[in-house]
């Protein structure tokens, strides 16, 4: 890369900005589950604090464990994507055999780890996207050139895919397949190719969700809420009141009534509503751009790591990159009506150890890339170290 059009690598060693906007993510979700959590937290465990406190122990460990995917090079990543993809495969197994997964309101998504309950389609959505870079860095032109190429991918994407309907997860599987096709969109697949993979995946989602009953009353809720707002409706009609009474600015912050036993799942998969009530439409906008932000800066760095040549780490990035911001507006649009409703987190603010775990690994990847990029501009520029 020409040195003229990297001087803003050499300025620091890591993305500011994209670490200023993970920072600001981060504070406002731990101010919101402690907000949106203290009522069924008094009422279930007697401690008003109890899922704020364990938030910040996940938020801290999280931060551990990034800081070591930080310290790994990428090149071991790209050596261990295979192992890393059929140890997600395993788990996705193990979490169906009886006695091993966890059962939540009726979905078997978890596996018991004592210390944690660990949601293991958190690590299929990370494996995934270590396992597409890697494929695309080896086999790019096949990709571009020949069917088989993106079979095999797309036989991966199936298996993993089955595995978490089996769960069942739908909303992971959009996640994966979306990011999936992302990543062989940007490789170079060809466009009619590309195009009738989409329409074979938009065929087999309507298949699925006219095949079991409670998905299609889902969708038909989806499409009209208030229709059973006490019924098959009730999550969504009370989302979208949240919503109403915050107008622009907010009922002020603590203040929401949806939380206080009307919003079900008001500290983890409907915690944007809770924002929106609390902080206003104004609030709800600033973390919306916060997201188009991350993914931005995302996007940026693995146009960086393509432009000096490095396959593998741009992949890594745009992968990362997209499954975050993906499922924080799929997370946002189910909280506003404009999705069906699924069972995913907001990254960054909703309450989960699984999730604070994954999508800090993740962040660290993306930002081991910007790192890499940075130290060969500055070799290339003749600067030390």
């Amino acid at each position: 890369m020409p040195v003229n059009q990297n001087n803003d690598l050499l300025k620091s060693r890591l993305d500011v900005g994209l670490l200023l906007v993970v920072a600001a993510l981060v504070i406002t979700g731990l101010i919101m589950v402690t907000s949106a959590s203290i009522s069924v937290a008094e009422k279930h465990f007697g401690a008003p604090f109890y899922y704020a406190w364990h938030q910040a122990i996940y938020l801290t460990l999280g931060g551990l464990l990034g800081g070591c995917v930080f310290q790994i090079p990428l090149r071991i990543w790209e050596q261990f994507a295979l192992p890393l993809l059929f140890l997600s495969a395993l788990a996705l197994v193990l979490v169906l055999v009886p006695g091993i997964g966890k059962n939540v309101n009726g979905s078997t998504r978890w596996l018991d780890l004592k210390v944690i309950a660990f949601q293991v389609s958190e690590l299929a959505k990370f494996s995934m996207v270590i396992f597409l870079a890697r494929y695309i860095e080896r086999h790019g032109t096949l990709v571009r050139t020949q069917v088989r190429g993106f079979a095999y991918p797309i036989l991966i994407l199936m298996v993993l895919s089955g595995l978490l309907l089996l769960e069942p997860d739908f909303g992971a599987t959009v996640v994966v397949a979306v990011t999936t096709l992302s990543l062989l969109f940007l490789a170079g697949v060809p466009l009619h190719y590309f195009m009738s993979l989409v329409l074979l995946l938009l065929a087999s989602m309507g298949l699925l969700i006219y095949s079991a009953p409670y998905r299609l009353k889902r969708l038909t809720t989806f499409l009209d809420p208030w229709a059973t707002p006490f019924d098959s409706g009730y999550q969504l009609t009370q989302a979208l009141i949240a919503f109403g009474r915050g107008e622009w600015t907010g009922v002020g912050l603590g203040s929401s009534v949806q939380k206080l036993f009307y919003l079900p799942e008001a500290h983890t998969d409907f915690l944007f509503a809770v924002l929106a009530e609390e902080l206003g439409l104004l609030g709800a906008f600033a973390v919306i751009v916060l997201f188009i932000l991350l993914g931005a800066r995302g996007g940026k760095i693995a146009l960086q790591a393509s432009a000096r040549g490095a396959v593998f780490a741009a992949f890594v990035a745009y992968g990362m990159s997209i499954w975050l911001t993906l499922q924080a507006f799929i997370n946002i649009g189910v909280n506003t009506g404009i999705l069906p409703t699924k069972g995913l987190t907001l990254p960054f603010l909703s309450y989960g150890g699984s999730s604070v775990l994954m999508v800090s690994c993740a962040l660290s990847l993306i930002l081991r890339v910007d790192w890499d990029n940075r130290y060969y501009a500055r070799k290339e520029a003749g600067f030390a170290g």
